[in-house]
């Protein structure tokens, strides 16, 4: 499939004075592009979260390094990056629908923001130290209590994560379909935004119901973002130097 068509032709003047914001969006899809690979191979050679508090605590006593990986704090260190890449997809199409591509940037920005909030794989390595230091199992089995209130708050499964995840993918979905007009970027990059969104979309809906399909959902979903991000990287680029 040639991924690089007509659509790819950037729109006279559409970016203006604001290419370095693609620039900058570019080089962001880009180091999104490793991290999706990178968690794609430790899903697959590690595993994901830990299922329990008890679980987590002897993965970070055994070996910290990996507890924090299979904790996501990958995840949380490249959230911010979605800012970056927003503010450029901002840049390149706010003059095919700027209403349209407002609305899409808040709604990434509040859900990237709601994600950064829940806990994070840090203040359950604390809790695991002060669980191991504890010298009574009344001490124990408070830190446990706290690791488990933690876990059931993190970002697959707190109120305010799901949310922010709800709030992102809708607002990628959006902005997806602005791409579709203008010509700015492919259909095929549109496209395929529109249906992996929409998939992880259903992922965090359908979880809350039916975990497997929720899963399912996600599997699928993931292997979608490494092309994505490398398609919206290799445009925003160009765009940044046609523009110069």
């Amino acid at each position: 499939m040639n991924l690089a068509n007509k659509q790819d032709e950037p729109i006279p003047d559409a970016i203006g004075d604001l290419s370095s914001l693609c620039r900058i969006a570019g080089i962001a899809a880009f180091l999104l592009l490793a991290y999706s690979l990178a968690t794609i191979v430790q899903m697959i050679a590690l595993g994901g979260p830990p299922a329990t508090a008890t679980d987590a605590f002897a993965l970070l006593q055994h070996n910290k390094t990996l507890g924090l990986l299979r904790l996501d704090l990958p995840t949380m260190i490249v959230m911010p990056l979605y800012y970056l890449l927003f503010l450029g997809l901002f840049a390149a199409l706010r003059r095919i629908d700027l209403a349209k591509v407002l609305l899409s940037t808040v709604l990434v920005f509040a859900g990237v923001t709601l994600l950064l909030s829940s806990p994070a794989a840090l203040s359950v390595a604390t809790l695991s130290e002060r669980y191991a230091a504890a010298t009574s199992d009344a001490a124990r089995a408070q830190f446990l209590a706290a690791g488990e209130a933690l876990m059931a708050s993190d970002i697959w499964h707190g109120t305010g994560a799901i949310l922010g995840g709800v709030l992102m993918q809708a607002g990628a979905i959006l902005i997806c379909c602005v791409m579709l007009r203008g010509g700015v970027f492919s259909r095929t990059t549109a496209w395929l935004g529109i249906v992996m969104h929409s998939l992880d979309l259903a992922h965090i809906v359908c979880g809350l119901v039916v975990p497997v399909a929720g899963v399912l959902l996600m599997a699928t979903a993931g292997p979608l973002y490494p092309v994505w991000f490398f398609l919206l990287g290799r445009r925003l680029l160009r765009l940044a130097e046609k523009s110069n």
